[in-house]
C-alpha cells in the first residue's frame, strides 16, 4: 500500500477537484493568483461556462476516478452572466447531494460555493477549508483501490 494513502501525519494530501465558472469563480481564482494569495496546490481547478451548465455527472467521475472532494463553485445568485444559470445549479446540486450519498461517498465530500470575480481572497480562503475539511475525513476510502489501479 502506498504512503500517499496513509493518515495526514504520513504526509497524505487530499485531490480536491474544483469546478469553476468562468466569468466569476475562475476569475476569482485568477485575482487570488495575481494578488499572490496561496491556496492548496491539490485542488485542482476546471473552467466551465457556467455553474448550471455542470453536469452532476461529472462531480460522480470526479469521485469516481479517485478525487477526495468536490467544489461547485458559481456567481452568487442574481449575478450569473446568463442570467438564471446559478439558480438552476442551486436548485439541481442541492438535491444532488443526496444523490452523492447515495451513490456510497460522504456527502460532506461535496460542496457548493457562490464565489465572484471580485473575491479572490474568498476564493483562496474556500480552497483552504475544504482542504481541511477533506483532510479531516480522510481518503476517498471507496474509490482507494480503484484509484491505483489505473494509474499506469
Amino acid at each position: 500500500m502506498s504512503t500517499a494513502l496513509n493518515n495526514n501525519a504520513d504526509g497524505w494530501d487530499p485531490l480536491i477537484v474544483a469546478f469553476c465558472c468562468n466569468w466569476c469563480s475562475y476569475a476569482g481564482g485568477d485575482l487570488a493568483g495575481t494578488s499572490r494569495m496561496s491556496y492548496p496546490a491539490n485542488v485542482k481547478v476546471i473552467r466551465v461556462p457556467c455553474s448550471g451548465r455542470l453536469n452532476p455527472m461529472f462531480v460522480l467521475r470526479a469521485f469516481q476516478r479517485g478525487a477526495d472532494g468536490v467544489l461547485v463553485a458559481g456567481c452568487h445568485p442574481g449575478d450569473c452572466h446568463y442570467s438564471t444559470g446559478n439558480y438552476h445549479s442551486r436548485r439541481r446540486l442541492s438535491s444532488f447531494k443526496r444523490l452523492v450519498e447515495f451513490a456510497g461517498f460522504e456527502p460532506e465530500r461535496f460542496e457548493v460555493r457562490w464565489i465572484s470575480s471580485s473575491e479572490g481572497d474568498k476564493f483562496a480562503e474556500e480552497m483552504e477549508a475544504i482542504t481541511g475539511k477533506i483532510k479531516a475525513l480522510g481518503p476517498n476510502r471507496k474509490m482507494r483501490d480503484a484509484r491505483w489501479q489505473n494509474v499506469t
